[in-house]
């Protein structure tokens, strides 16, 4: 499995240094944002778009310390009904562009999240089935959006020379659980398949290293996350919890450095597991921990991994 490091975890820091860091650190490959959820940090899109000697400097920068591009991500909502959405649509098409110039095969996203009617003007995630409405909901989002949707983007990736989308299970998308994605591909197609990041299922209540078994072959890429559920919260009010991620101290669960929800035990049948079930592709590293400085959050993180991956360092 290729070590990599999603770059928005020391996004403070300029390109050339966040990559000595990495590199000191034994990382591989890097994961870079191109926008919409994130500031893009490291990468000015319409930049290496269309001057070939940034583009240049870029791939010269990551030449020398012996770091690949696993994957460029656009993660955004580019089915919000709304001038964001098309915002991110933009960011998302100019993303497959610059994936094909520089040979990258592999993009990181999420499946979006329309509105609930052709009226809407604000996305609209449901996950009940109660009252009777949202059913009628999630089958016109489904049908009359999200299909329609992935299916031109499908070919779009493929003209770009695009090999694998690699979508996140994320909340708040349409796609965020193994029965949700298998819905997508059995409409779409095996072009899309998922972005395992465990640290969702781990908020959701599902069980991650069960969920490789079912998965297989449709993972794509991997998100290493850690969730911690916080006892004297989560226990109270449960995982359903709207206070932004700052707020760490009144959570009911929060993102954390690997080792610190799970520990390095559950890590190593994780990395063992998925490596049973065929995988042998990209491990990147998305730190969101807020709790400790990112070079803690980093340090910490990468010993797990070293001790956890099936193979040597």
């Amino acid at each position: 499995m290729q070590l990599c490091f999603n770059t928005d975890g020391l996004g403070g820091y300029p390109r050339d240094e966040m990559l000595d860091i990495i590199a000191a650190n034994g990382y591989e490959a890097a994961e870079f944002a191109c926008g919409n959820w994130s500031q893009a940090p490291h990468i000015d899109l319409d930049c290496l778009l269309d001057d070939k000697k940034a583009r240049s400097a870029f791939t010269d920068s990551l030449e020398k310390r012996n770091i690949t591009i696993a994957a460029l991500n656009c993660s955004g909502n580019q089915l919000a009904p709304n001038d964001e959405g098309r915002a991110h649509q933009a960011v998302v098409e100019k993303t497959f562009r610059l994936a094909e110039m520089l040979g990258v095969t592999t993009i990181v996203m999420m499946s979006g999240c329309p509105g609930g009617a052709p009226d809407d003007t604000t996305p609209n995630w449901i996950c009940a089935s109660w009252p009777p409405i949202t059913t009628q909901i999630l089958e016109w989002q489904w049908n009359e959006v999200l299909i329609p949707y992935w299916h031109k983007t499908v070919e779009l990736a493929k003209r770009h020379g695009i090999q694998k989308i690699a979508l996140e299970n994320h909340g708040c998308q349409m796609v965020y659980s193994a029965e949700t994605l298998f819905r997508l591909r059995d409409a779409v197609g095996d072009h899309i398949g998922l972005n395992f990041d465990p640290s969702h299922l781990m908020w959701m209540g599902g069980d991650p290293i069960r969920a490789i078994r079912t998965l297989g072959k449709a993972i794509y890429y991997v998100h290493a996350k850690d969730v911690r559920l916080e006892r004297g919260a989560c226990d109270v009010n449960g995982v359903l919890d709207t206070k932004t991620i700052d707020r760490f101290a009144d959570r009911a669960w929060n993102f954390v450095a690997l080792g610190h929800g799970h520990d390095v035990m559950w890590w190593k049948e994780f990395f063992s597991v998925l490596s049973m079930c065929g995988y042998d592709g990209t491990v990147s590293l998305e730190m969101e921990d807020l709790t400790m400085d990112p070079l803690a959050v980093l340090q910490k993180s990468t010993q797990v991994l070293k001790e956890a991956l099936p193979r040597a360092f």
